[in-house]
């Protein structure tokens, strides 16, 4: 069964266009994009890569809210 966890993101638009996205819950995860819809997608990939890190190093996880 697949888990639902929420995290704080934070969305910042850039001045030269775009966005940014940032976690205060996840420091290691950036990520940046076109428009609102390319950030949030491009948000998925960047979680799993952080996620991945946090196994490969055997670093616990922050506390998510399930």
């Amino acid at each position: 069964m697949a888990h639902v966890y929420k995290v704080l993101l934070v969305l910042t638009a850039q001045p030269e266009g775009g966005y940014t996205v940032t976690s205060p819950a996840l420091p290691e995860l950036i990520t940046e994009g076109e428009t609102v819809e390319d950030v949030l997608a491009n948000v998925q990939d960047a979680l799993a890569a952080v996620v991945g890190i946090y196994a490969d190093l055997g670093k616990p996880g922050p506390c998510l809210w399930p």
